[in-house]
């Protein structure tokens, strides 16, 4: 360039250049923008993903943590303990073996008292069971009650009526002398007291007439029971000299359910308190 071209001397206008920190400047996010990554900040943080080895670590530290606490709280109890003299030591200790003693002693004693209640349960237990087999055994020799039991059946056949009452005895007491305990004939029951009226024909039992044929129920060990009728000279035999017939049947149940009345004694009176 002449100074022909530029007669006033005035320096040619110099192109405008941008700052460097304006170009590197980065561009001012919109409000769209800004919510958007709000939301991915919220959603990042809540809820929050832990990994089962952050699991695992936070149980342990919480045992451990529980652990120290129970430790700690433990020596806080002994402290007193530890800090007591020796004195003070054995007194409680003392005391402690008084209190195991007293305790041992108040087991003992009721361990006592359950046995003695045990074996007082247990001896009237037993007393009431005799008592009750006694009064059993009294009341069918009584004929107060059933009984049932193995034995005979002895039929006596009177066809011709020559069979008296004292026959009739005599086949009673020989039955009991071969250990019978208990006998029916005809209906009516054979007691310590029963006796035998008439003669052939007309035949009563305490007072109650029965016919032939005279069916006896005796209870008691057949194997005993049927030899002794028929030994020689025996019932039997003298009832066949009769012209009577006898049949002797063992059975392994004989039911004798005829009863007597209970007899209330007018002067005999128990001597026990």
């Amino acid at each position: 360039m002449n100074h022909d071209e530029n007669p006033r001397g005035e320096q040619p206008e110099q192109p405008k250049t941008v700052p460097p920190a304006a170009q590197d400047a980065p561009a001012r996010p919109t409000a769209a923008e800004e919510v958007s990554g709000r939301q991915r900040l919220l959603a990042g943080l809540w809820p929050p993903r832990v990994s089962r080895a952050q699991l695992i670590v936070a149980v342990l530290l919480f045992g451990l943590g529980l652990g120290l606490a129970i430790q700690v709280r433990s020596t806080g109890d002994d402290s007193a303990l530890r800090g007591a003299r020796q004195e003070d030591l054995v007194r409680i200790l003392d005391e402690v073996d008084d209190r195991t003693q007293r305790l041992e002693d108040e087991k003992q004693r009721l361990d006592d008292q359950r046995t003695e209640l045990e074996n007082s349960s247990d001896q009237a237990e037993e007393a009431r069971k005799q008592t009750l087999e006694k009064e059993r055994q009294l009341g069918i020799l009584a004929g107060t009650v059933a009984a049932q039991g193995p034995g005979i059946t002895l039929t006596i056949g009177d066809p011709s009526g020559a069979v008296a009452a004292d026959k009739l005895l005599d086949t009673v007491q020989e039955l009991r002398a071969a250990g019978a305990e208990a006998i029916e004939v005809n209906g009516v029951r054979v007691v310590a007291d029963t006796y035998f009226a008439g003669e052939g024909g007309d035949i009563q039992v305490d007072g109650k007439k029965i016919e032939a044929p005279y069916e006896f129920k005796v209870i008691g060990k057949p194997q005993d029971l049927e030899p002794a009728l028929n030994i020689p000279g025996g019932v039997v035999q003298t009832l066949e000299k009769e012209q009577a017939t006898a049949v002797v049947e063992r059975s392994e149940d004989i039911v004798v359910d005829a009863l007597r009345a209970a007899k209330r004694p007018d002067y005999a009176r128990s001597s026990s308190p």
